[in-house]
């Protein structure tokens, strides 16, 4: 596939995005935080290393905080409300407890959630308090896969210390923190208080944490600047602004580098819930044997967009993704949703809004019944039809709350009933059932009752074909197309070639090639 190269900074500042979302902040609140760090890290007047480390460490800092997304959903409902919450709360262990305690088992009746305290009290304390171990190794493995060196991992394995040696997990304090976690933490705390509350709330803030969570003398230096630390965050283009910035370690991703860090973004995505471990995984890879094998399609752009898929899953809580009984309205508008945001998320480089926008049609349906946008069968090309096959098979594939995972000569009866709906695409479905491995007719059974002979006589009146060029064409005689016509106009119901053509392009039944 040609494309635009897409550079490390830009896949970064995209996981960004995301991970705005999963921690229930405004969108580009890290694009912001890097902002304000890399204003810092100059004021302070850092070398050119200390100012590359800041630039990275303040993109990845905060990644690692949906590998906890289950237990904090657990055990406080939503985990993203928590997360939002938490800022503000002074982080060390005995402050955060009363904090926690005021949001377990939020969302529950009374009674239900003081048993819920009570087993919080046994043992959801020390779980709740290993999820900052986690985050770190969560976030030291995604550094890895980027390539990232020693000082930048150092510096993420120190996001929860503090300058007064109170943090998590408590070893090194004042000086001994890397110079890159300091600015970042103060960014990271003021760009909300910031936004919230203006400049006065977030210099008064960092007089707050002066000594205690931040480095004083950067402190000083903030409030001593703060009109330029702070000026116009909310009229400039962070994204712009970011990528121009960029430290000296980025660079043009090759095609096979591209496709790794989306492996990483699949991960990033399923790591949402355990039941989706994996899945991202598996949609792209059954896609891309899928396009492989009918060489219609691009087969590296369907894998990507099937890596991507879920990425906007990050935005709801997981305790919607690991609920047994069924979702609520607002549950299930909230799921609706995910593929904008997946879409919203890649936005902003052209190679990545290309990937985006066809991961955003994942759950479009030829019948225009899908989400988000209700797209039908016209607005759906290819690369759409097959990725929505191979990704509604996937899920059958994999246990779900409540439900067991289905064998594989159910996935292809669900599948090509859906065909038979017209939701999905009937060459697609085959594509998939095939790549999965399944051994299926030369074609899936085609909807409304239609035979084979008048799928093809339709194929042939749509592109305008007069009765006796298709009984030219079928070596048939025109007596008998005929009788083929009437029998597709009854069974379809329609009485014209305009709305036989509506027909067969919402029912898959005729396409480009």
């Amino acid at each position: 596939m040609k494309h635009e190269p897409v550079r490390l900074a830009e896949i970064l500042a995209s996981m960004s995005l995301a991970t705005d979302l999963g921690m229930g902040l405004p969108e580009e609140h890290v694009l912001r935080q890097t902002v304000i760090a890399a204003r810092l890290a100059k004021l302070a007047g850092f070398d050119d290393d200390v100012r590359a480390d800041t630039f990275y460490v303040s993109l990845l800092a905060w990644v690692g905080c949906l590998a906890d997304s289950h237990e904090l959903a657990t055990w406080f409902g939503d985990d993203r409300q928590i997360r939002a919450d938490s800022y503000g709360v002074d982080r060390r262990p005995l402050t955060m407890m009363p904090f926690m305690l005021s949001h377990v088992g939020s969302g529950l009746p009374p009674a239900q959630r003081m048993a819920m305290l009570g087993r919080f009290m046994i043992g959801g304390i020390r779980d709740a308090m290993g999820t900052f171990t986690t985050h770190c190794q969560t976030t030291g493995d995604i550094a890895d896969r980027f390539g990232m060196h020693e000082a930048v991992r150092r510096s993420l394995a120190q996001a929860f210390e503090r300058w007064d040696g109170k943090g998590i997990p408590g070893v090194v304090a004042a000086d001994r923190l890397e110079p890159a976690i300091r600015v970042v933490q103060i960014a990271d705390d003021t760009e909300v208080f910031v936004r919230s509350g203006g400049v006065e709330a977030a210099v008064s803030a960092l007089r707050s944490g002066s000594g205690r969570e931040f480095d004083p003398a950067l402190v000083d230096l903030a409030v001593q600047h703060a009109g330029e630390l702070f000026a116009g965050l909310e009229d400039i283009d962070t994204w712009s602004v970011v990528i121009a910035g960029c430290a000296p370690l980025d660079r043009p991703l090759t095609d096979p580098e591209l496709t790794s860090a989306l492996e990483t973004l699949a991960d990033y995505a399923d790591l949402k819930s355990p039941w989706y471990l994996g899945h991202s995984r598996a949609v792209g890879a059954l896609a891309h044997r899928a396009a492989a094998a009918s060489g219609a399609v691009d087969a590296d752009l369907v894998k990507q967009a099937g890596l991507v898929h879920r990425l906007g899953a990050i935005g709801v809580s997981s305790s919607v993704w690991n609920k047994v009984s069924p979702w609520s309205a607002s549950e299930r508008e909230r799921v609706r949703t995910v593929p904008y945001l997946t879409e919203r998320v890649l936005s902003r480089q052209p190679t990545l809004a290309k990937i985006g926008r066809l991961a955003s049609m994942t759950h479009e349906r030829l019948d225009g019944s899908g989400y988000p946008r209700g797209l039908s069968a016209t607005s759906l090309d290819g690369p759409a039809r097959l990725l929505a096959a191979a990704d509604c098979y996937q899920e059958l594939a994999e246990e779900r709350p409540g439900r067991a995972a289905l064998l594989p000569v159910d996935r292809a009866a669900a599948l090509q009933a859906e065909v038979r709906a017209g939701r999905l695409d009937a060459a697609a479905v085959e594509a998939v059932l095939q790549a999965a491995g399944h051994r299926v007719p030369r074609r899936v059974p085609q909807v409304a009752a239609l035979t084979t002979r008048e799928v093809e006589v339709l194929a042939l009146l749509v592109r305008g074909l007069s009765t006796k060029d298709i009984a030219r064409r079928l070596t048939i005689s025109p007596r008998t197309v005929t009788a083929h016509l009437e029998h597709i106009y009854a069974k379809t119901g329609t009485s014209s070639r305009g709305a036989a053509s509506m027909f067969a392009l919402r029912h898959g039944l005729v396409s480009a090639e």
